[in-house]
């Protein structure tokens, strides 16, 4: 079952398509739907994929085809002999047709940047967003995301380098095993491996150099988890 903006927009979508051929660009599909910002076109089009109503085809960027509608488990009709474009994404098999392309370019989000985030002893608490950097949407998945520089070497046996970036999506749990960012006693926040012990918190390096501390719940709060890391040679 479809939320109300996403049906909204699938619809759109297939009419755009009917009548033109061409589907219609994000700040277009963002005005229609009175949505704030294009990142929310975003998050739309990856939950309408994932419950099969349309489809991004591979080797053609930001190419789309609706699949079918709500009220009927039965393809779109396509639009004549047009072939739709413009939604990013490489992720399916699809048959080979002609696409429209558009001029703009929706590759990617642009994450802020929090400042940095200690793999070692912990430093001061996440700061205001400095900057942006463009990141993929297959690399983030659903949520809302921050990317912060690492400092520090405790985590280098789970691959993360001094120096890194590391993409964090905003989230309050977490399970065992999860490389989170932590914040301790609302003033020092570190990335570390969550591991829970019974009433307590355990933040676990990835390095034998470094100890596992141990806090009560209520001394750490969950700022994110890691999904993904940018590494400059």
């Amino acid at each position: 079952m479809l939320t109300k903006k996403q049906s909204e927009l699938l619809r759109f979508i297939n009419e755009r398509l009917k009548e033109t051929g061409v589907p219609p660009s994000f700040d277009e599909m963002k005005d229609a739907l009175d949505l704030a910002s294009k990142s929310g076109i975003h998050r739309l089009i990856m939950a309408l994929e994932e419950r099969g109503f349309i489809r991004r085809l591979p080797n053609r960027a930001r190419a789309l085809e609706v699949l079918r509608m709500p009220e009927s488990s039965t393809p779109a009709p396509r639009p004549g002999k047009f072939s739709p474009s413009v939604i990013e994404g490489d992720l399916n098999r699809a048959p080979k047709m002609p696409t429209i392309r558009v001029e703009e370019s929706f590759d990617a989000y642009q994450i802020p940047v929090m400042g940095r985030i200690a793999a070692g002893t912990p430093i001061a608490a996440i700061q205001s967003a400095s900057h942006t950097i463009p990141m993929p949407p297959e690399f983030l998945g659903t949520g809302d995301h921050f990317a912060l520089e690492v400092r520090g070497d405790s985590m280098i046996e789970a691959g993360i380098l001094d120096e890194d970036t590391v993409i964090i999506r905003k989230q309050d749990t977490a399970e065992t095993g999860d490389i989170v960012v932590a914040l301790i006693d609302d003033e020092e926040a570190t990335l570390k491996r969550l591991r829970k012990k019974g009433g307590s918190i355990a933040l676990e390096a990835a390095n034998s150099a470094y100890e596992t501390r141990i806090f009560g719940p209520d001394r750490v709060r969950i700022q994110g988890k890691l999904v993904s890391l940018i590494r400059k040679y």
